[in-house]
């Protein structure tokens, strides 16, 4: 069977995202990393199927609407009457830079478990797509090695996006040492320069890039905001500079970057030169770019002309 499509698994979010640098007034919308990614690869073109567990009040019902207006499959979902959708509540500095101010969660237990899963989806798709979002629960942690299984059993590419949020977790080491357990699963890891930072333990990029060596990661993508992004393949570098853009809000815009990346290797596989890589590079910045020219992590539209 031709697999085509993206999983992403996570949770659902709606982002109160602040509508002035006042952040007195907020605008209600779709949120959360893996959803944004799964909106940016369907709008690119690609299948794109979610899991997570939805409620069955308002909230949840608009997350719902909002997965249908952007065509995405939603079926390998469950429901349970008592899940509440978390909410996040974005403020915007004076540069336009996002930042995370509130993070409310009334029902954390109520998470997509292992047995929940169905071994289908995977099998249907290309590209298993995940982060570090609910790894710091223990029973989402337990859901996640379970879809790893599932995606290496049916020959997915898996990809794994860091998303750190350090409030979500009991210390700065656990979150290190769970996030950098999983990075050995993925053949494409990407990660914020900050995010690199942390995780190496370094305020270098070539000494975080070391370290990380150890892990083996096929096709490594290290965003570095404004100035641009780099990959490494076998210890090779390849940066690309980020075009120039009026930046006015930067929700969302590495899960963009993201979706670009995941289009790239959907469409023309894993690259096998530095040409290939320069190309799926400069994609995934002009994408990442355009998100940050919207309010919002899914309010611009960009091409899927690499």
């Amino acid at each position: 069977m031709d697999q085509q499509g993206v999983i992403s698994l996570g949770e659902a979010f709606v982002d109160f995202i602040s509508i002035d640098h006042t952040n007195n007034h907020y605008k209600q919308l779709l949120g959360g990393a893996t959803v944004n990614v799964a909106v940016g690869t369907r709008r690119l073109g690609i299948p794109a199927y979610y899991l997570c567990k939805l409620g069955t009040d308002e909230i949840s019902q608009f997350v719902e609407q909002e997965f249908r207006k952007e065509s995405i499959d939603t079926s390998f979902s469950v429901h349970s009457e008592s899940k509440k959708i978390c909410g996040v509540y974005v403020h915007i500095n004076a540069s336009g830079e996002r930042y995370f101010h509130a993070y409310v969660n009334e029902t954390p237990d109520e998470v997509l478990t292992d047995d929940e899963l169905r071994r289908g989806v995977f099998q249907q798709a290309k590209i298993f797509y995940f982060g570090s979002g609910t790894l710091f629960h223990e029973k989402a942690k337990q859901t996640s090695e379970a879809a790893l299984k599932y995606a290496k059993d049916s020959s997915n590419m898996i990809a794994f996006d860091a998303n750190l949020r350090l409030k979500r977790w009991v210390s700065e080491e656990s979150c290190r040492q769970t996030v950098t357990s999983f990075l050995k699963y993925a053949h494409i890891v990407k990660l914020a320069e900050d995010e690199l930072n942390f995780l190496a333990e370094t305020n270098s990029l070539e000494a975080g890039i070391e370290k990380l060596s150890k892990w083996r990661i096929p096709y490594l993508f290290i965003t570095l905001g404004s100035k641009g992004a780099c990959s490494v393949i076998n210890g090779n570098k390849v940066f690309v500079p980020a075009p120039l853009v009026d930046a006015i809000d930067t929700t969302g815009a590495g899960d963009a970057f993201m979706s670009a990346l995941l289009y790239c290797f959907h469409e023309k596989g894993m690259p096998t030169n530095f040409t290939q890589i320069k190309e799926y590079l400069q994609f995934a910045n002009r994408v990442g770019a355009a998100a940050t020219t919207e309010i919002g992590s899914l309010s611009a539209n960009f091409d899927k002309k690499i």
